[in-house]
């Protein structure tokens, strides 16, 4: 069950007014907003609020009333998300200034945004940081949008008073408007701030953009009952996205210990009339000698163990400049990070003629830098691949089976992971060449892919009906 595109609909029900039923005895929303529109006047008249630019008075909608979304229920009333509280972004106190953090005021950046409750800020800053900069305390119930780059869109609710910085558009002092149901409009909201986002490297979508955005407004008895339900039924999504990912989880550890067993020899059964894979090891290497040193839990007979350089070769990706990529299909493809590989698939966003590292078909491509761990063979044929990447090719594929070493690879890949070093966390070529493996004799290797294919066709099929 696909449980985000569930819980978009739920709202978009919600907004429409399609959720629950209407009242005909509630206050219509056009009071509402009347009562609103005459306490700002008396607000701007007492100096606490800005007058509205260019002599419009508060609560004017003629603005944007000749271009309505879409037709709204009886009792219902548009508006725009500047008449229904006050928003304001933060500040980011200078770093260099030590007295300004460690405090005991919360200080939220847009990535502790998580589309619910905000109910812990690690980070602190303190009163003189509040008194001396433009940051601003928001009051508990502010609700939360962030403006700039990955986290654009996501929304929060404080359950306590806390300033944020530049990147967070904050509203608050509500006018007979549920916080909750503006914390949901703006959750529903999210794809459309997306796609007015501008800006380049660091996209962003500006105050401007949010307090001229529409608000469809109910009645604020209905804009309480739409919020109970809407908290109903996202209460029952998130019970059913909990199972799946249990679910997915223990599929996952499932995969993980068959990919053990076939790697130590325990999946399918030896056959003694097998070519040990020493054989193997001469033919590929004829000064090949078995290092006795090597450490190697129960390997079966007929098994050979060695370092993973004795049956592959490594080559470590590099970058090209801007210039010499494109995104017209010219040339070959070239894999710039882990983002292109997704579940055993390759995504090609850019190409390049001027290619440097090549990866070949069969090569098992290894994100070894940033992002690491994800493993994926390559079936397209020739690619460029950036540093992020190695590929790992077996030295003699008709011996050493290139769908073999990546099964090795996938079934060593938390240890891998672990040895993860630098500030941007990457994997040595050391760490991989020198990794202890048992090697099967060829008829085992094919046995165990035939098995391994089997589990995995098994284990897609249950996900797939999971997911729905």
């Amino acid at each position: 069950m696909d449980t985000k595109k569930l819980r978009q609909k739920i709202l978009d029900l919600a907004i429409h007014g399609k959720l629950v039923p209407q009242d005909p005895n509630d206050e219509p929303a056009s009071v509402l907003l009347e009562r609103i529109r005459k306490e700002k006047e008396q607000l701007i008249r007492e100096g606490k609020i800005k007058a509205p630019k260019k002599g419009k008075s508060a609560g004017d909608r003629s603005h944007y009333m000749n271009n309505v979304p879409w037709d709204l229920p009886e009792g219902w009333v548009w508006t725009t998300l500047s008449d229904i509280g006050t928003w304001q972004s933060g500040a980011t106190p200078r770093r260099g200034v030590k007295a300004y953090y460690g405090g005991t005021i919360p200080w939220l950046k847009t990535g502790d945004l998580n589309d619910d409750y905000i109910q812990d800020i690690p980070e602190r800053i303190t009163g003189k940081a509040l008194e001396e900069t433009s940051v601003k305390l928001n009051p508990e119930g502010s609700v939360l949008i962030a403006m700039y780059g990955a986290t654009i869109g996501k929304v929060g609710i404080l359950m306590f008073p806390a300033t944020t910085n530049q990147a967070c558009c904050a509203c608050s002092e509500f006018a007979g408007v549920d916080n909750k149901y503006l914390f949901y409009y703006l959750m529903s909201h999210k794809d459309t701030f997306l796609q007015q986002a501008g800006g380049g490297a660091q996209p962003n979508i500006s105050k401007e953009i949010i307090v001229n955005t529409p608000i469809p407004v109910p009645p604020i008895r209905e804009q309480k009952r739409i919020v109970r339900e809407i908290e109903k039924w996202l209460g029952i999504i998130r019970t059913i996205a909990e199972n799946e990912q249990s679910v997915m989880t223990r599929l996952e550890t499932c995969r993980a210990k068959i990919l053990d067993l076939a790697i130590h020899g325990r999946l399918v059964p030896q056959d003694p009339s097998d070519e040990p894979a020493i054989e193997l090891l001469k033919r590929i290497n004829p000064n090949f000698k078995p290092a006795h040193n090597l450490q190697y839990e129960d390997c079966p007979i007929g098994w050979q163990v060695v370092t993973l350089k004795e049956i592959i070769s490594l080559y470590s990706g590099r970058d090209l400049e801007a210039a010499r990529c494109n995104t017209e299909h010219k040339g070959i493809p070239y894999l710039v990070g882990a983002s292109c590989i997704d579940n055993q698939n390759i995504s090609v966003y850019r190409w390049t003629e001027y290619p440097g590292v090549i990866a070949k078909k069969d090569d098992i491509l290894l994100s070894c830098k940033g992002t690491v761990g994800e493993v994926v063979l390559n079936q397209l044929g020739d690619v460029h691949i950036a540093r992020q990447f190695m590929a790992i090719r077996s030295k003699s594929p008709q011996f050493i089976l290139p769908k073999y070493i990546e099964l090795i690879i996938k079934a060593s890949i938390e240890k891998l992971r672990s040895t993860a070093r630098g500030i941007i966390p990457g994997i040595s070529r050391e760490d991989i060449m020198e990794m202890i493996v048992a090697v099967p004799p060829l008829t085992e290797q094919q046995r165990i892919l035939t098995r391994m294919n089997e589990v995995e066709n098994s284990l897609s099929l249950i996900s797939l009906k999971i997911s729905g």
